[in-house]
């Protein structure tokens, strides 16, 4: 009698640690599966926010690139056509052609979007219904915070540079600027991904 019931007693201990080896086990992996989920979860936000950062860099340098080239338009029209804290449209040559074109960079919530209008007809004209529209830059979270920014010829390339206020005296403009705050998920890191560039404008310089 007392062997059988050293062996059920056997039996039950083992039974408890199968039961707490089980639990420990499940533990385990719901941790190694959260810990997997949270890893996955930073790494596509780290993804997305150097996607947004690839293409921030990519619009400002095509701005940057096509405002310094900024010419009167086919027509005769100024350079500058409208400058204001969050659009700006201006005359370039962006691709190359025969013609200028009339380009407009303007925050529309938080995407940046940019529209050219080819002239056409004879006598050559911009007509508005044509203009092509883009979206060159998303999660832009600049808010109220001014994108384009416009300095005049006592520019002097040095940070505490005042850029003329608004709104803007367009014949004033010797220098443009745009500043961007990109931010894919608010209040997720990594930080926001500020960047911001200053370009003379060739055919306005004052010398």
């Amino acid at each position: 009698m007392n062997f059988d019931k050293r062996e059920n007693s056997k039996k039950g201990f083992t039974l408890i640690e199968a039961v707490v080896a089980i639990s420990i086990f499940a533990l385990l992996i719901t941790g190694i599966m959260d810990l997997y989920l949270w890893s996955m979860h930073g790494r596509d936000v780290v993804w997305e926010q150097l996607k947004t950062q690839s293409e921030g860099r990519k619009v400002v340098q095509d701005f940057i690139n096509e405002i310094r080239r900024a010419t009167g338009s086919s027509i005769g029209a100024n350079p500058i056509e409208v400058a204001e804290s969050h659009q700006v449209i201006f005359y370039s040559n962006i691709d190359l052609d025969s013609w200028r074109e009339r380009v407009r960079y303007f925050l529309d919530s938080k995407t940046l979007k940019k529209g050219v209008t080819k002239p056409t007809g004879t006598p050559l004209i911009y007509d508005l219904a044509n203009e092509v529209i883009t979206e060159v830059a998303h999660d832009v979270a600049n808010g109220t915070t001014t994108v384009f920014y416009y300095y005049d010829q006592d520019y002097t390339g040095s940070v505490s540079s005042t850029p003329l206020s608004f709104p803007v005296d367009i014949t004033k403009i010797r220098v443009a600027g745009i500043s961007l705050m990109l931010e894919e998920k608010p209040n997720v890191s990594p930080a926001p991904f500020y960047i911001e560039a200053k370009t003379e404008i060739r055919n306005l310089k004052s010398n």
